[in-house]
C-alpha cells in the first residue's frame, strides 16, 4: 500500500502558514523552499522511493552513523511473518492481517527512509487486540529474526475502556527496522514495554506511532541493553480531549555500542497532558547515545501540561551523550510546559558518603547507576520483569573498571 503525500513546507491544513511566521524562501542559490518551522509539518510517505537517499547530513540522521544500517535503508527486505511466542492472556489475541487491513496507517505514516522502507516491505501486519476492563499481562517474544535484513509491521489496538499491559521482548540476531502503531481507544489505560536485550552486533531501527483518544492513557517504557546499534524512535499523538501519556525509557551504553531515541509528543487536542522521562548510562571507549525530544503544543491544544526530561550518567572516559530537547508552543492558554536535560559523572559526594559507611568504591558506583535507572525501571508495573531488568543492569555494571572512570565526552545542553 502506497500512500505518499506531495511536501507543502509552506502551508498545512491545520498548522501556521509561513506568512504567519513571516519566513520567506532563500534568495541565494536559487532555492525555491521555505524550510520547515514546525514538528508537524514534516513530508510524510509510506513509499521508499517518495524519500531520497540518506547522506547522514539530515536533521534527523545527523547523529546516526548512517553507514552502518545502509542495508536497512537503502536495500530490498524480507517483510514475510516471523515466529513469535506469546503467552496465553485471556482479553489478548494476535493475528497475521493483510496490508489493506482498516487498522493499517491509523496512527501514522513515515517521515524518513527507514520507516518508509519498512512500511513497503511488509507483507502482513502482526496485530495485538486488547479488550475487557480488568487489568492484565501479555508478552510477546521475538528471538529467531537471524542476520538478514528484515521489515516488519506491528499494530497494538486497545479497545475502549480496557486495561493492560504489552511487553515486547526482543532478543537474538536481528537486522530489523519495523513499524509499530499503538491505537489507544476511549477511556483505555495501556502500557507497552519494549525490551531491547539484542545480540551484539544487531542492528535495530524502529518508529513507534501512537495515537491516543479522548479520556485514554499510554504509558509507553523502552528499555535498551543490547545491540550494535539501535534506534528507536516513539512518537505519540494526544487526539483526544482529555489524553495523557507517559513516554519512559532507560539505556545503558557499552564500548561500540551505539543507541538513540528521537522522542516525538504532539499535543492535538484540549486538556491533554505529558511526561517524557528518559534515563541512560555510558560505559566504554566509543558508547554513544543520542536522546532528542520534540514536544510540539498545537494551536487547540488548550489546557495543555508537559513536561520532558533526559538525564545521561557518563561512567568512564571516551563516551559520549547527546541530548537536545525541544519545545514548540502553538496556543498561548497552557497549564504548564518546560524540558530538561542534564549530562554528567558521579555525583562525588554520593560517592563519599557511601564509602563513609563502609561501602567500597567499586560497590557505590553500582548503587549509585542502579538506583539511577531504577526510577525508569519501577514504573513497569510487571514485578517479575523489573526483578529481571535490575539483573541485568547489574550484570552490564560488572564490567565498569573503577580506574577508568575518571572523565568523558558530553554533548547537548545542560539544565534549563
Amino acid at each position: 500500500m502506497s500512500m505518499a503525500t506531495t511536501p507543502t513546507p509552506t502551508t498545512t491544513a491545520s498548522g501556521p502558514t509561513a506568512e504567519q511566521h513571516g519566513i520567506k524562501k532563500h534568495s541565494d542559490g536559487g532555492w525555491g523552499v521555505v524550510p520547515i518551522q514546525t514538528r508537524s509539518e514534516r513530508f510524510h510517505s509510506t513509499n521508499v522511493e517518495d524519500f531520497p537517499a540518506i547522506t547522514g547530513r539530515e536533521a534527523t540522521w545527523k547523529y546516526t552513523p548512517v553507514a552502518r544500517i545502509t542495508e536497512l535503508t537503502s536495500s530490498e527486505l524480507d517483510g514475510s511473518p516471523y515466529d513469535v511466542t506469546t503467552t496465553d492472556t485471556a482479553g489478548v489475541t494476535i493475528e497475521w492481517v493483510g496490508r489493506d487491513d482498516a487498522r493499517v496507517g491509523k496512527a501514522g505514516a513515515p517521515e524518513e527512509r527507514a520507516s518508509a522502507n519498512a512500511w513497503t516491505s511488509f507483507e502482513k501486519a502482526l496485530v495485538v487486540s486488547v479488550t475487557g476492563e480488568d487489568d492484565k499481562e501479555f508478552t510477546l517474544t521475538r528471538s529467531e529474526l537471524g542476520q538478514g535484513a528484515r521489515g516488519a509491521h506491528t499494530i497494538i489496538e486497545a479497545a475502549p475502556f480496557s486495561r493492560a499491559t504489552v511487553i515486547l521482548q526482543n532478543t537474538g540476531a536481528a537486522h530489523l527496522t519495523e513499524n509499530l502503531e499503538i491505537l489507544v481507544g476511549e477511556s483505555a489505560a495501556l502500557t507497552v514495554v519494549t525490551v531491547q536485550e539484542w545480540d551484539d552486533d544487531a542492528l535495530h531501527v524502529a518508529t513507534h506511532f501512537a495515537s491516543v483518544g479522548r479520556d485514554a492513557f499510554l504509558k509507553h517504557i523502552a528499555i535498551t541493553l543490547g545491540g550494535g546499534l539501535v534506534r528507536l524512535n516513539p512518537a505519540a499523538h494526544l487526539v483526544g480531549s482529555g489524553s495523557d501519556t507517559e513516554l519512559l525509557g532507560a539505556y545503558f551504553a557499552d564500548a561500540g555500542q551505539h543507541l538513540e531515541q528521537q522522542v516525538y509528543v504532539f499535543h492535538d487536542a484540549p486538556h491533554t497532558r505529558s511526561r517524557v522521562t528518559y534515563k541512560g548510562a555510558l560505559q566504554g571507549v566509543g558508547a554513544r547515545t543520542v536522546w532528542v525530544g520534540d514536544v510540539l503544543i498545537g494551536p487547540k491544544a488548550v489546557g495543555t501540561d508537559t513536561y520532558e526530561q533526559n538525564r545521561n550518567l557518563v561512567l568512564t572516559d571516551g563516551a559520549r551523550a547527546d541530548s537536545v530537547p525541544n519545545l514548540e508552543i502553538e496556543t498561548g492558554d497552557i497549564l504548564g510546559a518546560g524540558h530538561a536535560s542534564a549530562t554528567g559523572r558521579f555525583d562525588d559526594e554520593q560517592l563519599f558518603y557511601l564509602q563513609s559507611r563502609g561501602i567500597t568504591e567499586d560497590e557505590a558506583r553500582r548503587l549509585v547507576v542502579r538506583g539511577f535507572l531504577a526510577e525508569i525501571v519501577q514504573k513497569i508495573g510487571s514485578p517479575a520483569l523489573q526483578e529481571r531488568l535490575t539483573d541485568a543492569i547489574e550484570a552490564e555494571l560488572t564490567a565498569l573498571e573503577p580506574s577508568t572512570s575518571a572523565g568523558a565526552e558530553t554533548a547537548g545542553p545542560r539544565e534549563n
